[in-house]
């Protein structure tokens, strides 16, 4: 190894992604600082007396092949998966091959160092009554709609067709042109509302075009058709659109396995992990990046490195700047905005809902992987089943272990209030809404998570001037979610840096593409 080394600001997934492919395909040494007490950022595993939480839900699945096989190689498929031909496309010399899943790797009750094949299970809860998501036009959608309500939907969508909104400035605009009025108000407005805090026609379009600009109602039709020719199964379905894709990887005890795998990967190889390690300063000469100023244990130390990745997030980066950013930039830096996140976790009896031949044991009543809660009438946006996502993710398989998402942010009185009342409000919303009754509740954890949603709104609009400024200096990468404020799915954060150190292995400097890595696109199967 040689003597240059790459500073790394956080270990989530973009951090170690960088730190892996830097100490497997290059000579330089990567130091991680991790301001946690462990790795993967929101993509980390809280383990809680045995029970796991799954911070927002991770679906292991790119269109990128060389994300799939980068995650099957750190974790090996499960064998004997489904009953029918289940499959993933991987790379082997430069040529991309099917392999079978069934022989692929290994068995979940002989080790915990696999990746399992889930199906995906989604729906959407709006006025009591579950609808799939995507929506899907089936007899019982239209029925739980009523004919009135189904009537006005087509309507309103034939609206928007023949007379889209132009320029499309908001999500609002956005979603309108491509499901109508009254589908919009039905499924999108009042989740979205609870996600950012802001109403849809104060979101700026960008937000569309990040997350669903591959979804419409022609798309959920194709697919719908899709379905019905007979085909291989293939894991990859690099064909769906990512919001429609029913299988995914995942790790068999949450995201957070696989990236603790891939940090002792690291430190194995000769890389460096701090954890408990905050990166409060950057220290640079015009033109390059000199050194990090960290604290840890109470103490300040600077750091000299020949290069530096920052996940953490950018306002933060920009705050620690020295010399200072100009004003103008630190303006647009200070008026970026977050969402922050917290997770109520809670532990259930297996109850039994309803009565007679209506009775539904809780496990069979709710199959999903998540819950999106359109409800007004409740605080909670998400809920999440983690006996859905990996059955050993619930230290009793008797139990049911769900969370309660609640989209907030630092300043709330929500976010303040102690874990008990917390909790007390978190049991009385399962009430109300009819999933359980506050004497089912075994256990129950409040998990908060700070800057968990870069927001497109704020100063983000002049956005193109921090991106600008960052890039002057030739030796700092910013990778990530957090890094790049974008709110983007973890396999583009992988793919941020994994473009990162292709261009250093390489001699080239491949910053700009970096941000060229967006949601939707194939990007190495693309250029």
């Amino acid at each position: 190894m040689s003597d240059k080394i790459a500073l790394i600001v956080g270990a989530g997934p973009a951090g170690l992604t960088a730190a892996y492919e830097l100490v497997t395909r290059t000579d330089i040494k990567p130091i991680i600082f991790e301001a946690d007490i462990q790795v993967g950022g929101i993509s980390k595993t809280v383990n809680y007396k045995g029970n796991r939480i799954d911070i927002g839900g991770h679906r292991f699945f790119s269109k990128s092949d060389r994300v799939m096989n980068w995650w099957a190689k750190v974790l090996p498929l499960e064998a004997g998966v489904g009953e029918g031909a289940e499959s993933i496309t991987v790379s082997y010399q430069n040529k991309s091959r099917e392999i079978d899943a069934r022989q692929a790797g290994a068995d979940p009750e002989q080790t915990d160092e696999v990746m399992l094949v889930r199906s995906r299970v989604s729906r959407i809860l709006f006025g009591r009554k579950f609808y799939d998501y995507p929506i899907k036009f089936a007899p019982r959608t239209f029925a739980n709609l009523g004919i009135g309500r189904s009537l006005t939907i087509f309507a309103s969508y034939g609206r928007a067709r023949l007379f889209p909104i132009k320029p499309e400035l908001t999500l609002e605009d956005f979603v309108i042109n491509r499901f109508g009025k009254t589908l919009y108000e039905t499924f999108f407005e009042k989740y979205t509302e609870k996600v950012w805090g802001v109403p849809c026609a104060e979101i700026p379009a960008d937000w569309g075009a990040q997350r669903i600009k591959g979804v419409s109602i022609s798309g959920l039709i194709r697919h719908a058709l899709g379905k019905l020719k007979p085909r291989r199964a293939s894991i990859s379905q690099k064909e769906v659109e990512t919001s429609l894709i029913e299988r995914f990887l995942y790790p068999k005890h949450g995201p957070g396995q696989l990236w603790e795998t891939v940090a002792r990967n690291i430190t194995d190889a000769g890389g460096e992990l701090h954890f408990n390690t905050r990166v409060v300063g950057v220290n640079h000469d015009g033109g390059r990046i000199t050194s990090v100023e960290i604290e840890r244990d109470g103490k300040r130390e600077t750091i000299a490195g020949d290069m530096v990745f920052s996940s953490m997030p950018i306002q933060e980066l920009i705050s620690g700047w020295m010399p200072a950013a100009p004003a103008s930039v630190r303006a647009v830096s200070d008026g970026l905005t977050y969402r922050d996140f917290i997770t109520v976790g809670v532990l259930l009896k297996q109850v039994t809902l309803g009565q007679g031949a209506q009775a539904h044991n809780l496990a069979e009543r709710l199959p999903d992987n998540w819950i999106y809660v359109q409800e007004s009438d409740v605080k909670v946006g998400r809920l999440q089943l983690f006996n859905n996502w990996s059955p050993y993710l619930v230290a009793d398989p008797a139990t049911i272990w769900m969370g309660l998402e609640y989209f907030v942010n630092e300043a709330d009185e929500f976010w303040q209030t102690d874990d008990a009342k917390i909790i007390e409000f978190a049991t009385k919303e399962l009430k109300q809404l009819g999933v359980s009754q506050p004497e089912d509740l075994l256990d129950a954890v409040v998990v908060r998570t700070k800057k968990a949603y870069p927001a497109y709104f704020g100063s983000y609009d002049k956005f193109d001037q921090i991106q600008n400024y960052v890039m002057q200096f030739e030796n700092l990468y910013c990778v990530g979610r957090n890094g790049m404020h974008r709110y983007n799915n973890q396999d583009h954060s992988i793919l941020t840096a994994m473009v990162a150190v292709d261009g250093i292995a390489q001699g080239r400097d491949l910053r700009r593409a970096m941000w060229d890595v967006n949601t939707e696109q194939d990007y190495h199967e693309g250029k």
